[in-house]
């Protein structure tokens, strides 16, 4: 095993969960062939979600959550134990461990949520084999109590690691990465030329993260592909001795671009294209509808998933407030938050904007998804709303 410079968002997120001293942590290490995670006797090491990015053998780039003790206790226990529910919304399969067949009540409310509520593919692990008396009789004791057979282990003696990890692959979602950036939309030749306007966000020296993913994508699909920024837009197309296929552009550019481009390309941005790889688009086009019903006493939340310092110009703390305010009124209600912060209730808003969620997996990002659909608030991303605020939306290419 070993670290490699794939982007955490994009990993198999594999969430270890269970009761206090379970041996959560120490099956991390067993897994990962390292000193991962803290290990102690003293219940409770674990606090906030610890994510280590790893290289597992067989199942490539994965990211693996060492998550505190649902059962943990106190006001500060509470609290651990909300950050373990807030890592079950970035998990793609949840590894359930248990020491012994007592106290599974706790266990079949968990294992409920995985499967029921989530849909969550679950392995329940029986751990600490090595200080069981009777360990098939365990085994049986647990099954009849939560439903599931476990795979019996020994994190110590690292017995059983292997037939974890085969479960894995058997429990990998069936369309558990068969999503693309640019799926349907380009094949093996294609001329695609990428307008990336050097945003003062971005790294010096540095292409933001869609950008690079984007880029390496397309040379895996055999494209050819060229890139400039906005101002170099008309040079690079009187350079071409033909019209790309596909222009893909931040979307900031899009009125530009959309007004210099040729006719038969298909234009389409780096943020509509998320929509699709990490999001719900049909539903973020349906959303984006909510725009036309807006009033200077309507809520907007704006969610980034990046958590920088705002700068001048930034897309979604100054530009789409400043159309939407333009469009609606200057009293329209914007609020933001970033990172992993997202309200539980969702209702005071009238529309909630999504950026590209380049930092999310996509499983985390579905899951706000579907606390916005479950409590009937639109839910729309960067992309789509600048297309249709600059009223090109339906020129647009999704796949």
């Amino acid at each position: 095993m070993s670290l490699n410079a794939t982007p955490r968002s994009n990993r198999l997120h594999i969430g270890i969960f269970g009761k206090r001293n379970s041996g959560k942590s120490s099956l991390i290490n067993a897994i990962t062939g390292h000193k991962t995670a803290i290990v102690s006797e003293l219940a409770g090491t674990t606090t906030d979600p610890v994510y280590k990015s790893m290289e597992i053998y067989g199942l490539g780039p994965c990211v693996l959550i060492d998550t505190a003790g649902f059962d943990d206790e106190g006001e500060i226990g509470a609290l651990r134990v909300e950050k373990t529910r807030e890592a079950v919304d970035k998990t793609d399969i949840a590894l359930v461990v248990m020491d012994s067949a007592k106290d599974t009540d706790s266990v079949k409310e968990w294992l409920n949520i995985f499967l029921k509520e989530k849909k969550i593919p679950t392995i329940l692990v029986l751990n600490k084999a090595d200080l069981l008396t009777d360990v098939e009789e365990t085994r049986n004791l647990l099954e009849k109590a939560v439903g599931l057979k476990p795979i019996v282990v020994s994190a110590k003696d690292r017995t059983g690691i292997e037939e974890i990890r085969g479960a894995i692959i058997r429990h990998l979602p069936e369309d558990y990465d068969a999503q693309t950036i640019t799926s349907g939309l380009v094949q093996e030749g294609d001329l695609v030329l990428l307008v990336m306007p050097q945003d003062i966000q971005a790294p010096k020296g540095r292409l933001i993260l869609p950008q690079v993913q984007t880029t390496r994508e397309l040379l895996d699909k055999k494209c050819v592909v060229i890139s400039v920024t906005t101002d170099k837009l008309d040079d690079a197309l009187k350079a071409l001795a033909r019209p790309p296929q596909v222009i893909i552009t931040d979307s900031q550019a899009f009125r530009t671009v959309y007004e210099k481009k040729p006719a038969e390309s298909k234009l389409t941005s780096f943020s509509i294209l998320y929509a699709g790889y990490k999001g719900d688009l049909d539903y973020y086009l349906k959303s984006v509808r909510a725009i036309d019903g807006l009033t200077e006493d309507s809520r907007v939340l704006i969610a980034e998933a990046c958590t920088h310092a705002p700068l001048t110009e930034d897309i979604g703390r100054e530009k789409i407030p400043n159309l939407l305010r333009k469009k609606i009124g200057e009293k329209l209600k914007i609020e933001v938050v970033s990172g992993t912060d997202f309200p539980k209730d969702l209702t005071p808003y009238d529309l909630i904007i999504q950026c590209g969620a380049c930092m999310f997996n996509r499983k985390y990002v579905l899951s706000r998804i579907a606390k916005a659909k479950e409590q009937k608030v639109p839910m729309t991303n960067y992309g789509v709303v600048l297309a249709y605020l600059v009223g090109i939306l339906d020129k647009i290419s999704f796949n």
